[in-house]
């Protein structure tokens, strides 16, 4: 049997995994799986599988807190916390410079086209995303249907994120009385749950399940959330471009049930859509570079803060009011998640056997599937009909070509978006 790694151990995997997490969150989800799971069987797999599941039911990036969560069973709370940071920090400083190479030097030809290029790739990642998504949770019809269901709620009838969310939660709860076959869902492990070294909660863990340590943790993330976001309104006024990024990006950390694609909707929902603070095509610009670095893709947030500061804050230089608004559209988005997990990550694990809960998740990821879609239909139409260009045939046979190669031939994601940023720059060439 396995033995339970030291702190020091840990700290050194979670550092490791900060840099090598490519992929978005499908793909950091799988390495962590691989490497905690079936190599160093650090936890089980129907534990994994069931903090994934309370993490998707959770608003936010699910990857990050996915992270959190196994951080915290194995050290504790300082476990989940260096967990967490890590996980973020080298892709905030990678990000960061990226978005200002993008604002400042975004108008010339060579960086437009290399852009160009990406969009098609980015459109076949999230489609092949969906895909690798639906085959793991969409085992029967009834799940299909639901993921279905939740796809035409938010496409066509712009029903809400939250309410699609708990809707399917709520019918997985009912499901698992009236279908319970068709809802409770439970995966084959290939080993005993002996040969790991997690199988539930410690102690200590178990006596947080309760009020006094829930509301000590909310007393001390809450006023960290929102710090920032008080600080500048003080500092510029309360109708300032920051208060409304802080705002903007607190509120989609409480709304966005279903993971990282899931925020990447409503975001781009309110930033493109609502507040006009970038284009269709900046959005997706930002996405591609998200899915070139290594951390959780919603670091795409980063870059809407950076670029709706570094155009629309009066008074401050751009490079500075990018930075700022860049900080904080990443603070106000993931330090939230660990205030979620560290409240309700024990009451989970002393329910983890149960059957209705289960089932409620099952459902959840099943609409979530639906949520993915939406998102990358948003996409292909941005992708193939630009604004005022017409149909883009390039962009039809480029999206094409990488979705194709990453389905058939198991194209890695980094060659696929290097390849295409390179592709697009040689079609820039040849059309001039």
């Amino acid at each position: 049997m396995p033995t339970k790694p030291t702190f020091n151990e840990a700290f050194r995997y979670w550092l490791k995994l900060g840099w090598i997490s490519f992929g978005g969150p499908t793909g950091q989800i799988a390495i962590m799986h691989k490497d905690l799971v079936e190599k160093k069987k650090w936890i089980g797999e129907d534990h994994f599988l069931q903090a994934l599941n309370f993490c998707m039911l959770l608003p936010g990036p699910e990857a990050q807190q996915l992270t959190i969560y196994i951080g915290w069973l194995l050290h504790g709370i300082r476990g989940g916390i260096v967990a967490g940071v890590l996980f973020v920090l080298p892709s905030v400083f990678i990000l960061l410079g990226l978005s200002w190479l993008y604002a400042a030097l975004g108008h010339l030809p060579a960086v437009d086209a290399i852009f160009y290029g990406l969009k098609p790739a980015v459109a076949a990642i999230v489609a092949e995303a969906v895909l690798r998504i639906g085959k793991k949770s969409l085992k029967n019809e009834v799940l299909i249907l639901l993921a279905a269901l939740s796809f035409i709620g938010i496409y066509f009838l712009q029903i809400p994120f939250p309410a699609i969310i708990l809707g399917a939660g709520l019918i997985g709860w009912l499901g698992s009385t009236l279908l319970p076959s068709k809802f409770v869902v439970t995966g084959k492990t290939r080993t005993t749950a002996a040969e790991y070294v997690l199988h539930d909660a410690s102690p200590t863990q178990d006596q947080q399940a309760n009020w006094r340590h829930s509301l000590k943790v909310i007393a001390v993330c809450l006023p960290l959330w929102f710090m920032p976001v008080v600080a500048l309104g003080f500092w510029r006024g309360w109708q300032d471009i920051f208060v409304k990024i802080g705002l903007l990006f607190s509120q989609a950390a409480m709304v966005t049930f279903g993971g990282a694609y899931a925020v990447l909707a409503y975001i781009s929902q309110q930033a493109v859509g609502h507040y006009g603070w970038l284009r269709p095509e900046q959005m997706i610009d930002g996405l591609g570079l998200a899915e070139t670095t290594p951390g959780p893709l919603i670091m795409v947030t980063q870059f809407v803060g950076y670029l709706a500061a570094y155009s629309h804050a009066a008074g401050l230089t751009p490079a500075l009011a990018g930075l700022i608004g860049g900080l904080l559209a990443t603070w106000v988005t993931f330090t939230p998640c660990f205030m979620w997990i560290l409240v309700g990550a024990p009451y989970i694990e002393k329910l983890r056997k149960n059957v209705k809960l289960g089932a409620a998740l099952s459902a959840i990821t099943a609409a979530v599937v639906g949520v993915v879609l939406n998102l990358s239909v948003f996409f292909a139409r941005h992708v193939l009909l630009p604004e005022g260009q017409g149909f883009d045939w390039y962009a039809l046979a480029a999206a094409i070509i990488a979705f194709v190669g990453m389905l058939r031939f198991k194209w890695g994601m980094i060659p696929v978006i290097c390849g295409s940023a390179l592709a697009g720059l040689a079609w820039k060439m040849l059309l001039n």
